[in-house]
């Protein structure tokens, strides 16, 4: 896998066009992820959706009593089902 990006990231250095000389830029600097996800499948999805909810609920919440309580907020906050596009209304068959 790490060769057939090298001959790709050699292909557009030869070219001189700059759309492809910024795609080589962008592969070099994401090489070691790029490889570590086709070799391991692993994303950091989980972890960026985790502190989504941790930003999210500071800014929800103005001011905590103490960090005991933020935590437990933030425990109740990932147990919790999250729906993307909940339905507006309920119909009934």
């Amino acid at each position: 896998m790490a060769e057939k990006i090298i001959d790709i990231m050699d292909i557009c250095e030869a070219t001189d066009n700059r759309h492809l000389l910024w795609f080589r830029k962008l592969l070099d600097k994401h090489f070691e992820g790029i490889i570590a996800h086709a070799t391991f499948r692993i994303t950091s999805g989980k972890v960026e959706g985790i502190n989504q909810k941790i930003k999210t609920l500071r800014r929800h919440g103005y001011g905590y009593p103490d960090d005991e309580y933020f935590f437990l907020k933030l425990f109740d906050a990932s147990r919790t089902s999250y729906e993307r596009n909940p339905k507006s209304h309920r119909f009934y068959d």
